[in-house]
């Protein structure tokens, strides 16, 4: 089992920025994919970022302005959010795979608000 903890998110003026880490506990030698999904209000969720092996894939949304990351010596991942915008408003959820499971954290609350 994989257990996963989100923290840095909050409330931020348009056009600022924030840092979300992940971090995983348990069997995670394990995971070959981990990522971060986000969910609006009426919204289906929706792939933000995420990491397969050695490969990156971000969403065209908020490619430029998101950079994803991973510390494996500290088993975290990052998601760096510059340049937000309102739209960016939602929960986000950090997400591993292994070869038998889909593990999701518990959700941390972005707001895009002047």
């Amino acid at each position: 089992q994989v257990q996963l903890v989100e923290s840095g998110g909050g409330l931020v003026q348009p056009g600022g920025s924030l840092r979300l880490s992940c971090a995983a506990s348990g069997s995670t030698l394990s995971i070959y994919e981990v990522g971060w999904y986000r969910q609006a209000p009426g919204k289906a969720r929706e792939l933000v970022a995420a990491i397969t092996g050695g490969t990156t894939n971000v969403a065209d949304s908020v490619k430029g302005r998101f950079t994803i990351s991973r510390d494996n010596a500290k088993n975290t991942v990052y998601l760096q959010m510059n340049s937000l915008k309102p739209e960016d408003t939602a929960v986000y959820y950090c997400h591993g795979r292994d070869f038998l499971n889909d593990y999701w954290g518990q959700g941390t609350q972005v707001t895009v608000s002047s």
